[in-house]
């Protein structure tokens, strides 16, 4: 019965200190880095933890190909009936919130392209009329490719600098994917309740990847700083009044008083000294519990396959 309650703890319980650590890795990170590290995490833990599950889920099913009778599985294992319902059920739960969520991406893309049809073209960027004061970035969707969105709003609140930061900035999201990385992060989310401390923590890190982008782009990081300030202020008031944020990749998304002081400070590099080894002990653990959760899935059924052995020989 180790094995059954090592997978139920690794299902359950591991992923919690696993994303503490993961996030904690992420703090350490240059941008770039932070946001890789941050989505293979959600990855790795989702797949960890669904593979636990499944290996949870066949445990009767193996039994019955080792021509094991129920009645016999019961005695010998009394908890792996209960856990293989409860597996199983886990599993469909997380089917349908996977399904949900990649429908409702879809949705989202449709919706916003379906918004700019009225938008003037200039090359990857689309001027939308408007006075609130909007910029973000619009993935690719049906083989359109991906463009800049900016009102009107928006270009009359920046200065032609200004201006030139926040395209480099959405530009930068595009480039690099971003709506792929929080895409990935949000339907592993669906896994397992703790990686949504991964997804929350995402979007931070993409917009200060972008905003050091821009700032590269420029060659001024105050200036990129100002331009991102004064963006998130013309937004702030279009936010209060719509209720709520934009879920696509914008200048005005995330912790921007972090943001600005950041891009103040020095460029980020790849942590030194203590923080490296931080750092290494924290993608330690994260590997960690994934590569266990993958050996005990395997391990179990080795281990029922021993056990069955052992129990036609009585």
């Amino acid at each position: 019965m180790t094995v059954f309650l090592a997978l139920v703890v690794l299902a359950t319980a591991a992923p919690w200190a696993a994303t503490a650590a993961a996030r904690r890795l992420a703090a350490l990170l240059p941008p770039r880095e932070a946001c890789v590290a941050l989505t293979g995490a959600a990855v790795l833990l989702a797949g960890g933890t669904v593979a636990a599950l499944v290996a949870l889920f066949h445990v009767p099913f193996l039994a019955a190909l080792e021509r094991i009778p129920l009645s016999r599985v019961l005695t010998e294992w009394p908890a792996a009936v209960p856990l293989s319902c409860v597996a199983g059920v886990l599993l469909l739960l997380q089917a349908v919130v996977l399904v949900r969520r990649w429908l409702d991406h879809r949705a989202l893309l449709a919706r916003a392209w379906a918004a700019t049809r009225d938008g003037v073209a200039d090359g990857d960027v689309l001027v939308v009329p408007g006075e609130d004061a909007e910029a973000f970035a619009l993935p690719g969707f049906r083989r359109r490719r991906g463009r800049v969105v900016v009102t009107t709003g928006m270009v009359r609140a920046l200065g032609p600098a200004e201006r030139e930061v926040l395209l480099a900035h959405e530009r930068a999201h595009l480039a690099g994917h971003h709506h792929l990385l929080s895409a990935v992060t949000d339907l592993a989310a669906g896994v397992h309740p703790a990686l949504r401390g991964l997804r929350e923590a995402l979007p931070f890190h993409l917009e200060r990847w972008a905003d050091e982008a821009a700032a590269r782009s420029v060659g001024d990081r105050r200036l990129a700083a100002t331009a991102i300030a004064r963006a998130a202020l013309a937004g702030s008031a279009t936010a209060r009044a719509g209720g709520g944020r934009n879920p696509l990749p914008s200048v005005s998304a995330g912790p921007v008083p972090r943001r600005v002081e950041a891009l103040l400070g020095a460029v980020p590099v790849r942590p030194r000294g203590r923080a490296r080894r931080v750092g290494a002990v924290c993608l330690t653990a994260v590997t960690a519990v994934t590569l266990v959760s993958l050996g005990l899935a395997y391990g179990l059924h080795e281990y029922v396959e021993y056990a069955a052995a052992a129990v036609r020989g009585r």
